[in-house]
Formats: structure tokens, sequence, C-alpha cells
């Protein structure tokens, strides 16, 4: 009996035949431009909102216009994970010191995935930041003694990560590669915006989370 070489199953007979073990593809939904790993979902609809899928083909990003979209797209990553990580390490109240803990893993897998969908390599996270610093950045009020303000400055944080990529795909030549990433890009830290928003929500009426 012969064996797969791929998935190492055996083999009934000698006729032709197709394995997909290990085989993951690159979809994009056609209303949201979210993109997801994986070999086929339930009626080809996107998992995020029920938009197509269209099949995701697209080699190493080229030029530099595209390269300034991923570059950019892991900056706001990076300051991401550096914030949820503070907040976890500063939160007085444990239920935020796991969640926002939560929150940082969740970049990190982000980043992963980024780096895994555009091909570029996996910069390394810096170790000190302070909270004052991404209030700044995402205007908004360091209010230390009030912990529900960290939601707010990581809410504020991912909108300004969909605003900058919405307006620079509206900038980008229609069509263009860039314009497509920044289109991708853009429904990620959008998910991300619901995410938080629903966490903030389920944390105000004393709810658990659901990460």
């Amino acid at each position: 009996m012969s064996i797969c070489p791929r998935c190492k199953r055996p083999l009934e007979d000698e006729e032709a035949y197709i394995c997909c073990a290990g085989a993951e593809l690159r979809w994009r939904c056609e209303d949201c431009h979210k993109v997801s790993e994986g070999f086929a979902f339930p009626y080809g609809q996107c998992p995020h909102c029920k938009g197509k899928l269209e099949l995701l083909e697209r080699g190493a990003i080229k030029g530099d216009a595209a390269m300034e979209a991923v570059r950019k797209a892991f900056e706001i990553e990076l300051g991401g994970h550096a914030f949820y990580d503070r907040a976890a390490r500063d939160a007085k109240d444990p239920q935020l010191q796991d969640l926002f803990s939560r929150f940082a893993e969740m970049e990190k897998e982000h980043m992963h995935t980024l780096s895994k969908r555009y091909h570029a390599d996996l910069p390394e996270a810096t170790g000190e930041f302070t909270l004052d610093r991404a209030a700044i950045f995402a205007g908004v009020d360091g209010k230390p003694e009030d912990p529900a303000n960290l939601f707010r400055i990581a809410i504020a944080f991912e909108q300004r990560a969909v605003d900058f990529f919405t307006r620079e795909g509206q900038k980008a030549p229609a069509g263009s590669v860039e314009s497509e990433l920044y289109k991708e890009l853009a429904a990620e830290e959008r998910e991300h915006v619901e995410l938080l928003g629903t966490e903030y929500r389920r944390w105000s009426a004393g709810k658990a989370g659901i990460l």
C-alpha cells in the first residue's frame, strides 16, 4: 500500500489524488476587507461580517509605498503591545490585570500573523513604556486613578489606527497594492476597536470578558 508523502496516510489505490493536509489559504472579504487564514469557511462567508470571501493571491510585498504600509502596521502593533503590557503591570484591579495581559498576548499573536501574511521579519518589542505616553498619543487625558481610563486610551489608540489606515487608503492610487493593504489593515484595527468596546461594556457591567 502506498503512503501519501505529505500527510503520511495510506492510499487505497494508485489513482490520482489530492492531499490538502496542512493547506492554508488566505481570503479577503469583499465587504469589510478583513483577511482570514484557513482552508475553507462555512458557506464561503467572512467569519467577521458574513460578506463574500475572495481568494487572496499575492506574493511578497514590494515597493516603497507598500512596504511603508506594512511598516506602519508593525509600528502600531508594537505600540499596542507595549501599552497593554504596561497597563497589565500598572493596573490595581486583578480583573484588569488579567484582561490587559490577554490583550498583550493578542497583539503578539497578531504581529506573528502579520509577519507570516506579509512576509516581514517580526520586530523586537521595546522594554520600557509609560501609560502617559500612550495617553498623549491617543489624545486622551491620563487619569491613573481611573481604571476605566485604560479602556478609553486603548480604544482611542486603536481607533486612531483605523482612521490612519482608512485615510492613507483613500490617498493611495485606486487598485494599487498599498491601497488594498491599507483597507486590510484598517479592517484589522476596526476589529480591535469592536473587541475593546465589548470588553469595556462587560467590565463596566461586572461581567467576565469574552477573551
